[in-house]
């Protein structure tokens, strides 16, 4: 894990501000509402805690991250802090939480389907899981596939999604829901210009 760490410790400070950077802000509203308040919250991936900062107050919330000195950021907010590899399985026993986040993280795991079904384990019943993707079928990453280039510019990417294959990702779940956010042209055409996919479903 430490090898992994190290990785991602760099990358968030040579390309993410040290965790800090919060990519499409248009989401946050998503977030707050999927989860409410009074609420026991696991941050799976939550870095320095720049997303998680926005649905903290009124809640317990527990950050998990490979990335020791992120996390030791996200622990000053008054989360609780878990420094493990989000690949493995949870520390946490079977339905312990109200809510599981995901933000921008699914991409960047070997096996996304196996992390969800973990974080439908950790969930009560009735709980939900908030996540957002970046939405690598947009125009822009398109045009870039045409041009001879990878459609996402983060080596640290492993998988893209489309709206289509994160509702068969969340297929155990009810109430599942999809928002396209982000971008400035988004309202003419969601799917090719939102720079985001902001997802949720339910634990039955």
């Amino acid at each position: 894990m430490s090898q992994l760490g190290e990785r991602y410790e760099k990358h968030h400070r040579e390309r993410r501000a040290e965790g800090d950077f919060v990519f499409v802000t248009e989401r946050i509203p998503y977030f707050q509402a999927a989860i409410g308040s009074g609420k026991r919250v696991l941050d799976l991936g939550c870095r320095s805690g720049a997303l998680t900062r926005h649905f903290l107050e009124g809640n317990e919330v527990v950050g998990l991250d490979v990335d020791r000195a992120a996390l030791d950021k996200a622990a000053k907010l008054g989360i609780e802090p878990v420094l493990a590899n989000v690949e493995e399985l949870l520390p946490f026993p079977d339905a312990s939480f109200d809510a599981v986040v995901a933000g921008e993280l699914l991409e960047h795991l070997r096996f996304p389907d196996a992390v969800v079904a973990e974080a439908r384990r950790v969930l009560r019943p009735g709980g939900v899981v908030v996540g957002s993707v970046p939405n690598a079928f947009r125009l822009q990453s398109r045009l870039r596939f045409l041009l001879g280039h990878q459609p996402e510019d983060d080596p640290t990417h492993l998988h893209m999604f489309s709206a289509g294959e994160m509702r068969n990702l969340l297929a155990d779940f009810e109430d599942v829901r999809i928002a396209f956010v982000g971008g400035r042209y988004r309202r003419l055409g969601p799917r090719l210009l939102a720079r985001d996919l902001v997802f949720s479903g339910r634990r039955s």
